[in-house]
Formats: structure tokens, sequence, C-alpha cells
């Protein structure tokens, strides 16, 4: 998405990540895009860590 400045618009994206055997956590995070969040989570978490990451408004659309 973007705005009438021309820049992308900020999308919120939330997810749950397991961290060794701990329960999994969630999260929000606020990104233009997809891969902008999934940069986020493993700069805040680190590698080798399994998350979901997701979009409410794009995941509940029909396809």
């Amino acid at each position: 998405m973007v705005n009438e400045d021309d820049k992308p618009s900020l999308v919120e994206y939330v997810g749950i990540i397991w961290i060794g055997d701990e329960p999994g956590l969630r999260f929000r995070v606020e990104a233009t895009s997809p891969d902008e969040a999934r940069a986020w989570v493993i700069q805040e978490f680190g590698e080798g860590h399994v998350f979901s990451l997701w979009n409410e408004e794009r995941a509940s659309r029909l396809r």
C-alpha cells in the first residue's frame, strides 16, 4: 500500500515465535512489507527460531 506521499504505508503483522522449549510468544509489528516484518523478528529475537507471521486483514480475505 502507498499513501499520498508515495511512502509505503505501515501494515500490522501479528505472529507467534517459539524459542527453545518455551510456549509460543505472540507479538505484533508494524512494517511496510512481510519481508520487513520478518527482518524485524530476526533482529529482535535472533536467527534459528521457528515463527509464523501474518497480516489479519489479508489473511481474512477470500481467495
